[in-house]
C-alpha cells in the first residue's frame, strides 16, 4: 500500500499550520490521523469529521507504539514543535527536548514500524544571517539560536536516517507563515500573538493598544525589515506535495517555501488599512537585535522538485484571510474548549 493510500500521522496536526494542512489532506480523501497535546493547538482546529485527534505527546513511546499498530501508517507529517525564538535563548533545554529528542522517539518507532516516509515542517531560521539574498538552499546553515538549531539538528538526524535504514524525507524550510482560511473556519490563534500581520489586525480592533515597528533605518526601501509572507493555505499544498513526491518513490528533498516577494513592515500596515478601511495606530521605536534587514527566498527549487509554487504572492490575500478570521464570528479564536 502506499504512502499516501495508507493511514498518515500527522503531530502537531491541531496547530495553525497543521490544521490547514489537515484540512487538505483530508479534502483530497486521505486518511488522517491527528497527534497533539493541544498546549498550543486546538481540539475546534479539526473540523472534518472523517480525521481523528488523539491527545498526546510525541515523545510518548507507548502510545506511538500502539498507533502505529493500529493504523499502519504509510507516511508521517511532522509539525509538532515550539516556535518562540526569544523563548529558546532564555530556555533552550525546553526548545531541544521538544524540538530534537521528542521527534528522535517517533523516528524510533517509525523504524520499527517499516514506515519510511516523513515530512518535516522546518524552518528558514537554520540559515540564520544570510550571506546572499534571495535566500537558496545553497546558503550555509547557521542558525543563531537554540529554535534554528534544535530544527537543524533534526534536519540531519533524518539525514543520517535515510543513510542508515532507507528513511525518505522532505525538510520544508518556511519563511513567514501567514493568513487563515478565506472561509474563516479555521486560522491563526496563537497566545501569546507574536506575529506581525495578526497584531495589526489586532490594533486594528483595539485588542491591543497599537502596533510596535522595530526600527525604521534598516537598509531597505522604507527603512523598514522587508520578510517574505508565505500563505498557510500555500503552506500545506507543498506538504502534501511533499508526501506525493515521496510516496512515488522521489527522493528526499531539502527546499524553501517562499513567494520569493520581499515585504515591509510597512507594506503590511498599508495593507492591513487598505483590507479594512480603517487606520492602524503604530508607535515607532529602536531596532532589535538580531534582526536582519531583508529575509526573501528563492522557492525556485521546491518547484522543480514538488512541482509547487505559492498561488498568493500578494499580501492582500494573506492580510484580507486573517481579517476574515480575525473578524468572523470566532473573531479569531477557538474559545476556551480548545
Amino acid at each position: 500500500m502506499s504512502a499516501t493510500a495508507s493511514p498518515i500521522l500527522v503531530t502537531g496536526g491541531a496547530g495553525y499550520i497543521g490544521s490547514h494542512t489537515v484540512r487538505l489532506l483530508a479534502a483530497q480523501g486521505r486518511r488522517v490521523v491527528v497527534l497533539d497535546n493541544l498546549v498550543f493547538g486546538h481540539r475546534q482546529a479539526i473540523i472534518d469529521d472523517g480525521v481523528e485527534l488523539v491527545v498526546g505527546d510525541v515523545g510518548d513511546r507507548a502510545l506511538l507504539r500502539r498507533l502505529f499498530e493500529t493504523h499502519r501508517f504509510g507516511a508521517v507529517v511532522h509539525f509538532a514543535a515550539y516556535a518562540h525564538v526569544g523563548e529558546s535563548v532564555t530556555n533552550p533545554l525546553k526548545y531541544y527536548w521538544n524540538n530534537t529528542a521528542e521527534p528522535v522517539r517517533l523516528l524510533q518507532v517509525m523504524q520499527e514500524s517499516g514506515c519510511k516516509v516523513f515530512v518535516f515542517s522546518s524552518t528558514c531560521a537554520t540559515y540564520g544571517i544570510p550571506t546572499a539574498l534571495p535566500i537558496t538552499e545553497a546558503n550555509p546553515q547557521q542558525p543563531i539560536n537554540p529554535y534554528g538549531h534544535s530544527k537543524l539538528m533534526v534536519e540531519r538526524i533524518l539525514e543520517d536516517c535515510g543513510h542508515a535504514w532507507g528513511l525518505r524525507s522532505a525538510c520544508l524550510r518556511y519563511f513567514n507563515a501567514s493568513g487563515c482560511s478565506p472561509d474563516g473556519r479555521i486560522g491563526e490563534d496563537h497566545d501569546p500573538e507574536t506575529h506581525l500581520i495578526p497584531r495589526v489586525l489586532m490594533a486594528v480592533t483595539g485588542e491591543i493598544d497599537r502596533i510596535e515597528v522595530f526600527g525604521t533605518d534598516y537598509n531597505t526601501p522604507d527603512g523598514t525589515c522587508i520578510r517574505d509572507y508565505i500563505h498557510v493555505e500555500d503552506l500545506a499544498d507543498a506538504h502534501a506535495r511533499a508526501l506525493d513526491h515521496l510516496a512515488a518513490g522521489g527522493a528526499s528533498v531539502r527546499c524553501n517555501l517562499g513567494t520569493g516577494v520581499g515585504v515591509s513592515v510597512k507594506d503590511i500596515i498599508h495593507a492591513a488599512e487598505e483590507v479594512t478601511s480603517k487606520p492602524v495606530p503604530v508607535a515607532y521605536g529602536p531596532r532589535r537585535p538580531g534582526d536582519p534587514d531583508s529575509l526573501v527566498a528563492d522557492p525556485s527549487l521546491a518547484k522543480q522538485l514538488l512541482g509547487w509554487e505559492a498561488r498568493h504572492k500578494d499580501v492582500r490575500d494573506m492580510v484580507r484571510s486573517a481579517w476574515t478570521w480575525m473578524s468572523g464570528p470566532r473573531k479569531g479564536r477557538y474559545g476556551a474548549n480548545s
